[in-house]
Formats: structure tokens, sequence, C-alpha cells
């Protein structure tokens, strides 16, 4: 009986002994969690109908290597037409820079002259000879119609004896009205030089002049600089319009940002891709970080630190690391949180970045960041 108490005390004593080194002993500081890589969704502006596919599920690109060509559709005739709009902007702009050819100055020039002409002729009135010519021609016609009135009377003679025939008359008659009306228009015109020219025309030909002479002054002086200016902006909006278009066909070729692999991939040739949403997504191994949560009785841990990084895959091996984030607010403690003593309590989530090890680790692994500071 009394050995069965001391081996009962013996026990208890064991097992009290071991739970107090439970509570006692030094823990490792470690969080575990997975190895995750920056995931980089890629998509165009402008979406389409898929045309070409050069990549693969799971391929490594290097970085500007082609993924994806869309149908351009209509942007190239949209390009074409923004071209020859930059083309004519742009000769507008350098004809009003070149100013008017001389040809046109010349001939701007000549107009003035000749309209000058003009108004001194008008206001100087008819030359002198031109009247006695006017003159002349009037005592022609006078001397016509005496003629034709001498004429009728013979022929009416004759014709009352009946000598004349009722046609001769007539022929006289008509040649002295048609000398009449020949000294009248004679008398008119003599009239017209004699009074010199109308004010109304002389008017009329000096602000003909005045307009011939404001043209070539134009010509002369070249186009105003608000003109230019205008047509400079016109050529700078056909050229950005231009621009836009080469931006919307280079977003018909989805090219990958950096070196990295093709993650999710789920497109076929004839597949429509919406503008500005993701078509696929691309994982950067250059950048592979431990998604962990750190318990909030675990102080000490600041942005910046250095620490050491394992994963269960590569035992015995260390990988330097560095605190890249610690979030502000706490959380409860999610459900993949390893250590089940740990649950109950409030978390801050926390991001690891590997300074090493990138050409081994994959996403997806699981790690243990240890929170001792490796020696220097």
């Amino acid at each position: 009986m009394v050995k069965k108490i001391v081996a009962v005390v013996l026990v208890a004593a064991a097992l009290g002994g071991l739970l107090y080194y439970s509570q006692v002993r030094a823990r490792p500081r470690k969080i575990s969690g997975f190895l995750d890589a920056d995931e980089i969704r890629l998509g165009s502006r402008v979406g389409g109908r898929v045309m070409k596919i050069h990549v693969a599920e799971g391929d490594r690109v290097k970085a500007g290597a082609p993924l994806v060509d869309l149908d351009p559709y209509d942007l190239l005739d949209l390009r074409a037409q923004a071209a020859a709009t930059v083309q004519s902007r742009q000769a507008d702009l350098d004809k009003l820079r070149a100013g008017f050819r001389p040809e046109d100055v010349a001939q701007a020039k000549a107009r003035c002259d000749e309209l000058e002409a003009r108004l001194a002729e008008l206001t100087a009135g008819p030359r002198k000879e031109t009247i006695a010519a006017a003159r002349a021609r009037v005592d022609q016609a006078a001397a016509d119609a005496r003629y034709g009135q001498a004429s009728l009377v013979k022929i009416h003679a004759s014709f009352d004896a009946r000598v004349a025939t009722r046609e001769e008359l007539d022929k006289a008659t008509q040649f002295l009205e048609s000398t009449k009306a020949t000294e009248t228009m004679r008398r008119a015109e003599l009239a017209e030089l004699e009074a010199g020219s109308r004010p109304e025309d002389i008017a009329t030909a000096r602000a003909q002049l005045d307009q011939a002479r404001q043209a070539w002054q134009l010509q002369v002086n070249g186009p105003r600089k608000e003109d230019i200016d205008s047509a400079a902006a016109a050529l700078a909006a056909a050229q950005a319009a231009l621009k836009a278009v080469d931006a919307q066909i280079t977003e018909l070729r989805i090219l990958a940002p950096v070196d990295g692999a093709v993650e999710a991939f789920d497109l076929r040739p004839g597949d429509l891709v919406a503008a500005n949403a993701p078509a696929m997504s691309l994982l950067d191994p250059a950048k592979i970080w431990v998604r962990a949560f750190l318990p909030e009785d675990l102080p000490g841990v600041a942005v910046g630190d250095k620490l050491t990084v394992t994963v269960d895959s590569l035992p015995g091996r260390k990988f330097a690391a560095h605190v890249a984030f610690i979030a502000r607010q706490a959380e409860f403690t999610p459900s993949n949180v390893q250590t089940p003593e740990k649950r109950s309590k409030q978390v801050f989530r926390v991001k690891v970045y590997l300074d090493e090890g990138l050409d081994v680790l994959r996403a997806g692994m699981p790690a243990d960041v240890w929170l001792d500071k490796p020696a220097p």
C-alpha cells in the first residue's frame, strides 16, 4: 500500500514538473504563414476581340514580351484619318508662316496701279482730242441729216410727179430718220464728254482703289499672328488626336511589364476582352513575401527589421528577409494561423519580403518567420 502511494506521488511530481517546465521554458519566437508573390492583373484599356495568343498558362516570360494581340477593328482607319488631318493642319500652318508668294503681292500691286490710273482718268475727264473728235462726229451726223432731208424733198417731188416710186420714197424717208438718230446720238456723246465724269463714278473708283490698296498691304504684311497661332493650335489638336489613336493601337498588344510567370490565363482566339478589365494575371517572382499574422503578445518587431525565413521543403536553409509592412489595426486571428494557442487572440497582418532565395522559393509554400534578429 505504501509503495502504491509513493508511486502515485512520484508520477504526480513528474507530471507537475513537466507542466512547470512547459510553462517556463523558452519557446522559439516565430510566426507561420505562406509565401506569396505580387500578382499583376493585365488587360487593355480599349478591349476588343482576341486575334492572337503568344503564351500559355504557366509560361515564364520576359519584360516586354507580347502576350495577347487584339483585333484592331477600325483603329487603323481612324489613324489614317487622324494622320491626314495632321498633314493638312501642318500644311495650313506652313502656308501662313511662309506668307504670300511674291507673285500674289505683285498681282495685288498691279491691281492697285490699274485702279489708280482709272481714278486719275475719271478725275481729269475726257481729253481735248476726244471732245474734238466727238464734235467732228456730230458735224458729220448733222451733214448726213441735211443731205437726207434734201434727198427726201427731191424724191417726194419726183413721187408727186409720178417719176419716183413708192419704194424710193420710203428709202429716202428711212435714210433721213437714220441720219437724224445718228446725229442725236452723236450730240449726246459730245454732251457727256463735255460734262466730264460723274461724281458717283469717281467715288466708286476711289473706293475700289482703297480696297485694292488694303488688300495689297495685307499681302505685304503677311498673315496675322493670331491666325498663325490659331493654325498652330489646330495642328496641336490634330497631333493630340493622332497620339490618342496611336495609344489605343498600342493597347491592342498586351505586353509583360516585368519578368514573371503567367498565372491565370483562359483566353482563346475570338474571345472578347472588356476594356479596362483584367484578362490575365502575371506573378512577379522578383518580389516574394510571406503573408503572416503577428500575435499581439509578440512585440518588438518593426518595419525594416532584418529577419530570417525557413520553409519545410528546404530544411536547414535560412533565407534573409525584411519586414515591409505591419498593419496598424488589429484583427481577429484567421483560421489558417498554425499556432492553436494563439487563435483566440488578436493579431496584426504583416508582410515580410525575401531578400534571397528567389530562385528556389515559390508562391504557396508554407513558411516560418523567425522573429529573433539574426546575428550580424
